[in-house]
């Protein structure tokens, strides 16, 4: 674990030290999310927040490679080259869109281009198991490995770009879901089934502590966003963890009890939160026959917040439905045994009651606060977009 801990302090630090530079720069080069009517936020904040998540990923990675304990993941195979080839290009595509707004076909063409880069270095899922199948598990075809690959890059990075509209909400969401793939991989190790050179804890060690890092930042009221650039990069590190801790083994393993059958549902359910809510975006355009470009208030923290939770409650309650899932997932793994659920199930019970039918009303001073706090946000707007105005007429005199 000693190696584990230094990557992920390394990557945290860097992280939040190096986010302090990049609130500057933001400003400097006009680098703003502006409120909207689909923002949830009240007042002009930096974006681009990815770029410090970034070096801290890199910084990680680097320290990974001096660690003897990681020799063997980083001598015997192309993968790692291939996750910060991938990382590059998601990171670049997404702070592109935060600076210049990209079209989302182009945005999806540089997911496929990342995806396909992890591909040909060789991250890819080799093993798909049927539930309840006569057959044990399918071997995947090199052009089946690439595609399956491709469209789980492609999902999650849209998954996490969804997710990612209240403080911490994103950030959050990947801790858990980070810490959950490491404890599984770690899980499959120590029963023989992936060996040294598996990257999928590393990759999960680093998304964690990368998120660690940037979440003093992020917290409500947040000092900077992370952007495209930020949730497009978690939602590549995702689906990294996700092909190489569920589509690399084909042996049995008693832990996984009703997951046996199926070990990718493991993923599925830890990154259920995101996925939900990107299954409903799509379903709501496909019915009201709209782009599945169109940004609407319909998202998961959208219809909490209309229920009467305030931004922090709603990003509480997502972090633990999320954390809730993942133990779900991952306690069978542990005990082998199915009533182990029973405490699992009654405080998913208990937190479903508290979502819908807490009272959630406002009081008076908060309203107030509210209000106040729109008000002054709606002025800091006019100043900030004034302010880019100067800066572009002087830069073209």
């Amino acid at each position: 674990m000693i190696g584990y801990l230094t990557v992920g302090a390394v990557g945290a630090l860097v992280t939040f030290l190096s986010t302090f530079l990049i609130r500057k720069l933001a400003r400097r080069i006009g680098a703003m999310s502006m409120p909207g009517p689909r923002s949830v936020h009240t007042y002009p904040t930096p974006s681009l927040g990815g770029a410090g998540m970034f070096l801290g990923f890199l910084a990680a990675l680097a320290v990974a490679t001096q660690i003897d304990q990681f020799k063997e993941m980083f001598d015997s195979s192309s993968e790692p080259l291939g996750l910060v080839l991938a990382a590059g290009v998601m990171f670049v595509v997404g702070a592109l869109d935060d600076l210049r707004e990209v079209s989302p076909p182009a945005k999806v063409a540089g997911q496929v281009l990342s995806g396909s880069l992890l591909s040909l270095l060789g991250v890819t899922m080799l093993f798909f198991r049927v539930p309840f199948a006569s057959y044990d598990y399918v071997v995947l075809s090199p052009n089946w490995a690439a595609l399956v690959t491709v469209l789980t890059v492609v999902l999650l990075a849209n998954a996490l770009n969804l997710i990612d509209g209240l403080d911490g909400l994103a950030a959050g969401i990947v801790m858990i879901a980070g810490a959950a793939f490491f404890l599984y991989s770690d899980r499959l190790f120590k029963a023989g089934l992936i060996d040294g050179s598996n990257i999928a804890p590393l990759v999960a060690v680093i998304a964690v502590s990368i998120c660690a890092g940037f979440l003093p930042h992020n917290l409500h009221p947040a000092k900077i966003f992370m952007g495209d650039a930020g949730a497009m990069f978690l939602g590549l590190l995702l689906a990294v963890t996700t092909i190489t801790v569920g589509g690399r083994t084909a042996d049995q393993f008693s832990g996984q009890t009703y997951f046996f059958f199926a070990p990718l549902l493991i993923p599925i359910v830890i990154l259920a939160v995101p996925l939900l809510d990107t299954g409903f975006s799509f379903l709501r355009r496909v019915v009201r026959r709209q782009s599945f470009s169109t940004a609407d208030r319909e998202h998961l923290h959208h219809r909490l917040m209309r229920l009467g939770h305030g931004p922090r409650r709603t990003v509480a309650l997502l972090w633990l439905w999320t954390a809730l899932l993942s133990a779900a997932a991952l306690i069978p793994t542990y005990t082998n045994r199915w009533n182990s659920l029973v405490p699992i199930a009654f405080s998913g019970l208990a937190l479903l009651l508290f979502t819908y039918f807490h009272p959630g009303v406002r009081t008076r001073r908060e309203e107030e606060a509210a209000a106040s706090e729109a008000r002054a946000g709606a002025l800091a707007a006019e100043r900030a977009i004034v302010d880019l105005e100067e800066r572009r007429r002087a830069r073209s005199g």
